[in-house]
């Protein structure tokens, strides 16, 4: 980011998750390490994954037009929530600010799923005049950055990053870019996702990737010895980054500095990690080396940690490679939140800015017996009272895309 200039920093924070539906609310679920998993129904005979992480006491309605609610997405909903909720908090929209320089670049890793399968169902049932007219635009991944510009008539970039879990990241690194080179003042970044549905169910199921584990408690568990895949959960996180002298001018609350931002491909396979992690380790690289900082500068990592065997065990790797045998603190808030695909890069960002902010490492729960290959300090079971100055986030999702952020204290 320095390379280009303009200073990024963070002014503003909402979120949606199975932990909580608002900031307050979450931020105290994740230190005290609760878990948001629970049971979960949804209809598939003989179905082996009976847990997941859904958003809970949640009424789209309290916050959205009725007809809005029945023509977009869940997904969309989360989005347009969650960014709300961070507009809010930064305070821009009581600040005379020029519209034309605002921004949105927000994403999700599927998208209108739910939508896609309840309309398919209605053409082959009723035919396709029953399919809705909103069908299209109710189920676009682009559509929570388009209807958050113009609910509140920002004019600036209006895009939208797909890249599965990676998501979230490349949202919020792209979005930063675009105010670090001149493009806006102000962004609003993030990632949604509502991918528990019975189709996506079926796929991950058919690939391996969830936990069958029936237990709410103990299903998400990165980096312990039984951990046996992820568990899919829904949610959204929302930011709200400055330019930092366009944020200092109208007396904004900064919470944090974006200094680095980091991508790579894998280049190996469509799911899974290479064993070397070579390509987390670059991403990481190329994040650090855009921040401009020392190895030794980083306090805490909010790993990817998605409870899978293959990746828990690869982001280790990448880890050494990296920092040697100075690996810096690390934890995986997913073993609470379970893994929101398109939407946990921003919601672990929220955590990484609040450990800053806190004073606290979030803990990684469920590691009750650490794979003896994953060696690395977790934060076990339970929060840690630390300065953190400086946090990492890294996502990495299929397609062998990854994505590192670097936040800093100021």
């Amino acid at each position: 980011m320095k390379q280009l200039h303009r200073r990024v920093v963070v002014t503003g924070l909402g979120i949606l998750s199975p932990i909580g539906n608002n900031l307050r609310d979450a931020w105290h679920s994740c230190i005290e390490g609760n878990s948001g998993i629970t049971r979960v129904d949804i209809g598939l005979p003989n179905n082996p994954v009976t847990v997941g992480g859904r958003l809970k006491n949640f009424d789209p309605g309290e916050f959205l037009d009725p007809k809005e609610v029945r023509r977009i997405d869940p997904f969309i909903q989360y989005g347009v929530i969650a960014a709300n909720q961070s507009i809010e908090h930064s305070g821009i929209l009581d600040s005379n600010i020029d519209l034309t320089r605002v921004g949105v670049n927000f994403g999700a890793g599927i998208g209108g799923i739910e939508t896609i399968e309840k309309n398919k169902t209605l053409l082959e049932e009723k035919g396709f005049k029953k399919v809705s007219p909103f069908f299209v635009p109710g189920s676009i991944v682009n559509m929570i950055s388009g209807l958050v510009s113009m609910k509140h008539g920002f004019m600036g970039p209006n895009t939208s990053v797909v890249t599965a879990c990676s998501t979230g990241n490349h949202c919020i690194g792209t979005a930063a870019r675009s105010i670090a080179c001149g493009e806006a003042d102000i962004m609003i970044a993030g990632g949604a996702e509502m991918a528990s549905t019975p189709l996506s169910i079926a796929g991950f199921i058919s690939s391996r990737a969830l936990s069958l584990n029936p237990d709410p408690k103990t299903a998400s568990r990165p980096w312990d010895l039984e951990r046996d895949g992820f568990v899919l959960a829904d949610g959204a996180g929302s930011l709200v980054i400055e330019e930092y002298e366009h944020a200092k001018k109208r007396g904004a609350d900064i919470f944090a500095e974006i200094i680095g931002f980091g991508t790579s491909s894998d280049a190996y396979h469509m799911t899974a990690p290479p064993e070397d992690g070579k390509g987390a380790a670059l991403s990481m690289l190329n994040a650090i080396s855009d921040a401009e900082i020392n190895l030794s500068e980083i306090n805490y990592i909010n790993a990817h940690g998605t409870s899978t065997p293959l990746g828990d065990a690869a982001e280790t790797v990448a880890l050494k490679s990296v920092f040697g045998k100075n690996v810096p603190q690390i934890s995986s808030t997913k073993s609470m939140t379970g893994h929101t695909l398109g939407a946990a890069g921003a919601i672990e960002s929220i955590f990484c800015i609040k450990s800053i902010n806190e004073g606290i490492i979030p803990p990684t729960i469920n590691l009750i017996n650490t794979d003896p290959s994953c060696d690395l300090n977790y934060t076990p079971l339970i929060a840690e009272e630390k300065e953190v100055t400086i946090a990492m986030n890294n996502s990495f999702g299929f397609g062998g895309t990854n994505s590192t952020l670097v936040f800093q204290k100021i």
